[in-house]
């Protein structure tokens, strides 16, 4: 390397704490992924873009529905790296830096935000102090914001955002309040619905699914989405995701298994719920979380004559619905983090498919209505 690059890059380094290694991994990663995405699509119905991406979970449902991703946004480096490693392309990284003229047009955007809190005040104080109202105010300073920046600039067909089930009641519901008026303000027709994962796999897991279409697009009175959700048959159990060989490391050590029955015996006699779960193998488990790393205590696999065993990186995976194939290239730990922040693949893959159905009928009733319009003229 050339002495004045190695300089920029050092202090490049040091002014955004990365370390050379990681600069330069991610330049190569970056450039590879470009090249990848400028290939044209091969037979794609639609194009989208995965904001707030993780490590691809909704990329993988929206492919499966038939789409091809030209852009994609996420942070974290270790979930960069795992995302690289299965699809080739290298997430772009602060979404509130990203101008959003530069970002591909799509139809779609995708995106499972961040739900941070939103403070609102009346709009009359702030008209009074000469402060702005409307879609600007109520979303400036959140991430939700950048979503809603993007819709507003590259104006896709459609949406699709994910969020936790509490979004709806957040600061007595005035959170997801915002969320709707911003939308509507943006002139999208929205849909909602909170929808359990366990309808397509062995883990309850409930989530809030947000989908608009673009009303100065489709006429509203013909847009008629609706979250026909068919649930897999047969009803997915444990069973179905467990490994048979998992190896001992998993096993609980004397240490944490005494010290989570001794933690939940103390709730339970305070009148708690608090505690760790056996998940019945002919069943569901409870919902997996980022915090899984630390002891497993939410699910737990129960073993004749040994300590019950927390699940391994390729369960955790399964029980997102994300296939075998799907490669794990970071740490016990890293991987943890990464499918309990994921979404249940196979559910977002039928949201995706009933999406792409209904964009095909409206782009249908456009083309009919166009060709009246001119053969009328």
């Amino acid at each position: 390397m050339e002495d004045s690059l190695y300089e920029a890059l050092f202090e490049y380094t040091g002014a955004t704490g990365q370390s050379v290694q990681d600069c330069i991994s991610a330049a190569i990663m970056q450039m590879l992924g470009r090249q990848k995405s400028e290939q044209p699509p091969h037979n794609a119905d639609f194009t989208f873009i995965d904001l707030f991406a993780g490590i691809g979970g909704m990329r993988i449902a929206f492919e499966q529905a038939g789409g091809h991703c030209v852009y994609s946004n996420e942070w974290n480096k270790y979930s960069q790296q795992t995302y690289f490693a299965n699809f080739g392309d290298h997430p772009d990284g602060d979404i509130t830096k990203v101008d959003a003229e530069t970002i591909p047009d799509h139809d779609i955007l995708v995106a499972g935000f961040p739900c941070q809190p939103f403070s609102i005040a009346g709009v009359s104080k702030k008209q009074s102090l000469g402060r702005a109202t409307g879609f600007e105010d109520k979303t400036q300073g959140t991430l939700f914001f950048d979503v809603c920046r993007i819709l507003k600039a590259k104006r896709p067909k459609a949406f699709l955002l994910e969020n936790v089930k509490n979004l709806c009641s957040h600061d007595r519901c005035r959170t997801f309040k915002v969320i709707r008026e911003a939308l509507d303000e943006l002139d999208y027709e929205v849909y909602y619905q909170v929808i359990d994962g366990q309808a397509f796999v062995p883990q309850h897991r409930e989530r809030i699914l947000i989908v608009g279409f673009d009303r100065k697009r489709y006429l509203p009175e013909n847009i008629q989405f609706e979250f026909n959700i068919v649930p897999k048959d047969p009803k997915p159990v444990m069973s179905d995701i467990l490994e048979t060989d998992a190896a001992d490391r998993y096993t609980l050590s004397d240490k944490l298994w005494n010290y989570l029955q001794d933690y939940a015996a103390k709730h339970k006699a305070a009148g708690n719920g608090f505690g760790y779960g056996l998940a019945p193998i002919d069943g569901v488990s409870r919902t997996l979380s980022a915090r899984y790393y630390k002891d497993g205590s939410e699910i737990l696999i129960a073993q004749k004559n040994k300590n019950p065993r927390r699940l391994t990186p390729r369960e955790c995976a399964r029980l997102q619905g994300f296939p075998d194939t799907f490669k794990i290239p970071v740490s016990d730990t890293q991987a943890y983090k990464q499918f309990g922040n994921s979404v249940v693949v196979p559910l977002l893959s039928a949201v995706a498919k009933l999406m792409a159905t209904e964009l095909e009928r409206l782009d249908s009733i456009s083309e009919e209505q166009l060709v009246g319009v001119v053969e009328y003229g």
